[in-house]
């Protein structure tokens, strides 16, 4: 993987991560890097500084490790993507718009539909891990969803 700092003709600047750099310039090409700003399809690469590693953060070998267990997958400390972060935006004013906001009640509201006491309809709201489980296991389609800034501010 590559990563680039792009600018679109309107000048923002957002960050891509691309198999190489035949992909960027393919998917450039044929309009299909978006500005999750403008929506401008007119990228290119901005200038950008080289990454040099520093002695101390370098990584250390060691000998014969410790096994452990996999850790599950996690999104990484550094800044998402800019397009990951516009695709998420899009997918929340997406749910707002068609969705009824239930809030904390999410999960009595989801069970209720399931069973036929009140009207299916879509809906979002907040759940613990443990009731968003408790509902998959009771056959209730539920997913979650990185809840990221709206895109207006």
């Amino acid at each position: 993987m590559i990563h680039y700092q792009l600018q679109c003709g309107q000048s923002h600047g957002f960050d891509g991560w691309f198999k190489d750099s035949a992909s960027f310039e393919k998917q450039a090409k044929r309009g299909l890097i978006e500005c999750p700003e403008c929506g401008g399809t007119d990228v290119e690469r901005a200038l950008m500084a080289p990454a040099v590693a520093k002695r101390q953060s370098m990584p250390v070998p060691v000998e014969n490790p410790a096994p452990t267990a996999p850790e599950p997958p996690a999104v990484a400390a550094t800044r998402m993507p800019a397009q990951v972060i516009a695709a998420l935006q899009r997918i929340r004013a997406e749910v707002e718009k068609n969705c009824e906001y239930v809030g904390p009640d999410f999960a009595d509201q989801a069970r209720a539909m399931h069973r036929g006491e009140v009207e299916a309809k879509p809906i979002y709201g907040e759940t613990s891990e443990e009731q968003a489980e408790s509902l998959v296991e009771e056959g209730i389609e539920v997913a979650q969803i990185p809840w990221v800034p709206r895109a207006d501010g």
